[in-house]
């Protein structure tokens, strides 16, 4: 047997075993093409329909050290740990926290068992702090670290362990990261996709995940898991309904002599009558730390302009945020076509606390705060007192989301 069909022979084998002791993982594993890498990749790597490997890589694996790498490379799918969703992030801190995620839900179901060194010491990044922690909110905490300590940071981290695979930015209209292509013994590269075509591959897996799902039964699967099928699978509110309630709630009425009451039609005295105004006034903070996306920004800016274009009169005070707020401007029907040009910003850290600090700098009570965001703030999420606050979050990770205070409100396209 040639030296590729025998290592074609342990992956498939591998598969099977994890079929029979882990179902959820195996249904999902075997849906991976399996693709030799060795022109381009040191380790293992998947797009979310392949899994390629390096043969000397999966060579020096024990059987259950191949389990879990399977593992690793399925979790990996089923999170859409891929460059698009690291956004703005710094990419070789965003693939260290997706590991410590990765290999904890491993570790925990104890899926195969993690690669070890020649000490004997494992290889991966794994802590047991991280237990249902999201990758955000584990980067999130790595950054602020690697802040706070500098080279110091990377030099622990080095000593923490190491990516067990490699995390290809598979977007071939990004600039992306290129360090890891041509690593391998040959010339060759790692293949590119276009967005349309990664979206693709993200509907297909949410469909394989589901009916994996469905064959297991819900109580097998990791509690992170349970919530995405959850949300996949349930009927969504109409959130967009939910907010214009509350902003209708803001609307003053007044008396006004200038439409007289009917009640005092039959009376010796004119009552006033009440006024209606339809002008909303309203404070919107935008969430642009590294967490969100380009395409959530657009989102973001797209919901503003649509709360505009309801209302013949406004005055919305908008602001974008990450650890400060920037860019603040008040709208009002007489500029609103400059929202088009409007600017969130950096993309850095994410601290809620500027939103309350920045108003009470500022003086400003309002009626309704609305804070769109993906619903990761690394500290606490405000000040639970000071006004009435809905936080609509959009977060297509971590649907199950909701704030320890005020109105949580789902996005949904």
């Amino acid at each position: 047997m040639s030296s590729d069909a025998r290592i074609v022979d342990k992956l498939v084998t591998a598969r099977i075993a994890l079929l029979l002791k882990q179902p959820f993982f195996g249904n999902l594993a075997t849906r991976l093409k399996i693709v030799n890498a060795d022109d381009w990749c040191p380790t293992a790597a998947t797009d979310g329909r392949h899994f390629y490997f390096n043969t000397e890589f999966i060579d020096s694996l024990t059987p259950r050290e191949t389990e879990f790498l399977f593992g690793h490379e399925v979790l990996h799918c089923v999170f859409d740990h891929f460059q698009l969703r690291a956004g703005k992030r710094e990419h070789q801190l965003w693939n260290v926290a997706c590991d410590y995620a990765v290999n904890q839900i491993l570790k925990d179901y104890r899926v195969g068992e993690m690669p070890k060194d020649d000490k004997g010491k494992d290889k991966g990044f794994q802590d047991d702090k991280y237990k249902d922690w999201a990758s955000e909110a584990i980067y999130d905490e790595l950054y602020k670290k690697a802040k706070k300590n500098g080279q110091k940071f990377k030099d622990d981290l080095k000593k923490l362990g190491d990516l067990l695979d490699e995390h290809i930015d598979w977007d071939k209209d990004s600039q992306g990261n290129k360090e890891q292509e041509g690593k391998g013994k040959g010339t060759g590269s790692a293949p590119k996709y276009s967005k349309e075509e990664l979206k693709k591959i993200r509907d297909e897996m949410k469909e394989a995940m589901v009916s994996a799902a469905q064959s297991v039964g819900a109580g097998n699967l990791p509690g992170a898991i349970q919530r995405m099928i959850q949300d996949l699978t349930e009927p969504k509110m109409n959130w967009r309904e939910i907010i214009q309630q509350q902003i209708v709630s803001t609307m003053k009425s007044d008396y006004t002599f200038m439409k007289p009451s009917r009640r005092s039609w039959h009376m010796d005295a004119i009552l006033p009558g009440m006024l209606n105004t339809d002008k909303i006034d309203i404070c919107l903070a935008l969430d642009a730390s590294g967490s969100i996306s380009e395409e959530q920004c657009r989102e973001f800016l797209s919901e503003v302009k649509g709360i505009m274009d309801q209302y013949k009169d406004f005055n919305i005070h908008l602001w974008s945020f990450d650890t400060a707020v920037f860019n603040p401007k008040i709208f009002t029907p007489d500029n609103a076509d400059e929202i088009e040009d409007y600017v969130l910003g950096s993309g850095g850290g994410t601290e809620f606390e500027c939103n309350w600090e920045y108003m009470k700098s500022e003086g400003i009570e309002p009626k309704k705060f609305i804070m769109f965001t993906d619903g990761w703030p690394f500290n606490s999420w405000g000040d639970p007192d000071y006004c009435d606050t809905i936080f609509l979050i959009n977060n297509t990770y971590d649907r199950n989301i909701e704030a320890p205070f005020g109105l949580t409100v789902p996005y949904e396209n």
